[in-house]
This record gives C-alpha cells, structure tokens and sequence, in this order.
C-alpha cells in the first residue's frame, strides 16, 4: 500500500482524535524510520519518547520473539517469571519496595492517584487532596485530566474528579501555601515534556521532598516521559539525590511493547491490598519480557552515558541556533529532552522539517521538542540539524 491508500483507509475507519501528518511508516531500524513509499527519515521524536532504544534494537526483538514463542499471556491470578524479573529489576535500581503493572503512563498515574487516596484513608486521617502544576499533563483518563493542569485538556469533559487543585511549576513558596489540612500528596514531573519541555531550576525537586516530609505529605513523580534514561539517568529523581514515595513510568519501559509501572516505598503500598486495583493485561508475559530487555540494555550497553554526552551535545547545537535565529527565545531540558521555545508557531517548522525528512514535534505552540533516541550517534545529530538550520533559514 502507498501513504496515500494507507492514510484515506485511516481516515474512513478511525476517530479523528489524532491531527496526523500525512505520512505512514512501515519500518524502522535505530534512528531512522521509512514510509510506504520508501522514503527514509530521521528519528528526533522516538514515537513520544518512547523508543529510547530506538526502532528494532535487537536486544529487545529477541526478548519479545523468544517470549512470544513460550507463553503469551497468563493472568494476574497467577505468577510468571517475566514479570517477578522485571519486578526485582524496577524496585533494585530505584527506591522502590513493590511495583504495581498496568498498560500506559495513564494507566500508571491512574494507580498513583488511587494509592495515595487509599494511604490517605489509611494512615493520614482521610486526607485526600492532591496538589498538582499548572502546565502539567498526567494522561487521558477522567482522574489525569482532572490531575492536568491544561484547561485544553479538560475542556468538554465537566464534572471532573474533585480533589485536585493546581499550583504554579517551580514554585515552592506557591506550593507550601496550597496545602491544607485535606492535602494527601503533591503530584508532579520532573520536567514537564507536554507542557514545553518546562525545566525546573536546580532544587525545585529536593525542596518539594522537605515540604513532604515536613507536612506528612506524599511526594508522587510522574516520569512517564522523563524515566527510563531520557534524561542521563535511569529516573530524573536521581539528579536531585532525593527518592519519591510513588513514582509512574510508562511509554520507554517496553520499548514500543504496552506497559505501564507504579513503584512505590514499602509502607505506602500496604495500601493496595487485595481486590483494591486490578489489570487484565498489566504486566503480561511480553510486555515484562520486552521491558527487561530495555531495563538491562540501558543499565549495562553504554546508553545512558551516550545519552549524556550527546544530550550536552544537541544542547551546544541547540544554544548555537539562538545566536543565529532572531526568533528562537530559549532553549533548555536535560539529557535528550530538549526543548527550543520561539517567538512564533513552532507547527511550520515541524512540518517543513517532516518535507526534508527529520521528524521534530512542537508543544506549546511555541516550542519545538527534540527527544531522539537514547542510541543517536553525533552525526546523526550534525545531519538532524543541516535539515533543521535549513528551514529555520527559510522562515
């Protein structure tokens, strides 16, 4: 089938959810991807962040065929090894005790929210009030658009869940003057990648684990985006040298397979106990088996250092492109989340640099957001940015 037969089939069946761009891909090798009429692009979106190992990494390939050929699925109420391995995995590498697994980052901030109402109930006098920031996104379910603090998000979808108010990013004082006796938890992402890749100042994580621990509070992460080596660490958190008590992680866990993953300390889990939360699918023989693979790969293949230097990298490139382009305001983010804020629509440029082959996304309106796979070679970098200088040039 051509772009064209595949994009009208699309158009006739599925809902129009989607402000698709007129192409269609049919495979993928590393940082590059191909349509259906054979032409080859360059790769600084990873699907939403979510190939971190890029496409088809062998490691990962391996681990679904050998899985899919031994057993598919099993439910929750029994045990299978992929799911005990990546388990012990997750909670050994990071300041966990127990892992609950779902199927999205919604999925995952869904169980969060549930876990620490549950804790509140339990152990914190019925508190349940959950402080989040304006700019956040948590997903698409009516408990994370009630979380999200984007009116565009929640707009058309009245009466949301209650017991979430909204506080200014990267302001403590602000945050500090939200809380209130009904406080349970402050619900935030270390970088907030939908909403601009917004960069909080240095201390901003740490001073929200004080406000925590001062108030008895519940310091809940949402590193859907951020987690899983996108910003030169396993999880963001690691940066600041503090630990949440829940943590999300989605969309790179799986590399390209389903899944989600809510982590947390030993006590705050007590609360899921059984019957409270529940999954069909949540932690499945593949997605498990997929997710060890990427988990092991980022943790012993030199990714998360690779990450690193060519974060610093496409940083330089990026700050050089100020110098140059009147337009380009600011640029900022960490590891390979980086975001270049403009004065004006960042759209056109996204798709201009679709035409030249370098596929880009914009968010905010303003800000182009550049989160290419954790395995991007510095010329790859060099060829990304002769297509993007190109258009900026042309604007």
């Amino acid at each position: 089938m051509t772009n064209q037969e595949i994009i009208d089939l699309n158009a006739k069946y599925l809902c129009t959810t989607y402000a698709r761009f007129p192409v269609a891909f049919v495979r993928g090798q590393g940082c590059r991807l191909w349509d259906a009429d054979g032409k080859a692009y360059l790769d600084f979106f990873a699907s939403l962040a979510v190939m971190n190992l890029g496409q088809c990494h062998p490691a990962v390939v391996k681990a679904v065929q050998e899985q899919v050929a031994t057993l598919t699925h099993i439910s929750n109420l029994h045990h299978t090894i992929p799911q005990a391995r990546l388990a012990e995995l997750l909670c050994t590498n990071s300041f966990a005790d127990k892992v609950f697994f779902c199927n999205s980052g919604a999925e995952a901030n869904e169980a969060a929210i549930k876990l620490a109402r549950k804790f509140g109930g339990d152990k914190r006098e019925g508190r349940y009030e959950i402080l989040t920031t304006l700019g956040s996104f948590h997903g698409r379910t009516m408990a994370t658009i009630s979380a999200t603090g984007q009116e565009k998000v929640r707009q058309g979808f009245a009466p949301l869940l209650e017991g979430f108010r909204y506080v200014p990013y990267d302001d403590l004082s602000a945050m500090e003057a939200a809380i209130s006796e009904r406080t349970v938890a402050i619900f935030v992402e270390p970088i907030q990648g939908e909403g601009g890749v917004v960069t909080p100042r240095p201390g901003y994580l740490k001073g929200l684990r004080e406000l925590c621990n001062h108030h008895r509070l519940l310091l809940l992460l949402d590193e859907v985006q951020t987690g899983m080596g996108r910003t030169g660490k396993l999880f963001a958190y690691e940066h600041e040298g503090i630990t949440p008590d829940i943590m999300t992680l989605a969309k790179a866990l799986g590399g390209g397979i389903p899944i989600g993953a809510m982590l947390a300390r030993g006590e705050v889990a007590e609360s899921f106990n059984l019957g409270s939360h529940g999954s069909t699918f949540g932690g499945n023989a593949i997605a498990c088996a997929s997710g060890t693979a990427v988990v092991n790969t980022l943790l012993h293949g030199g990714v998360l250092e690779n990450c690193r230097a060519m974060g610093e990298y496409f940083l330089n490139r990026l700050q050089a492109l100020k110098g140059k382009f009147s337009f380009v305001k600011e640029v900022r983010g960490k590891g390979l989340i980086l975001g270049a804020e403009l004065e004006r629509e960042g759209a056109p440029i996204v798709e201009a640099c679709l035409k030249e082959g370098l596929l880009i996304n914009t968010t905010g309106g303003k800000v182009l957001r550049f989160i290419p796979p954790l395995i991007v070679t510095k010329a790859e970098i060099d060829e990304g940015f002769t297509i993007l200088e190109k258009v900026l040039a042309q604007q």
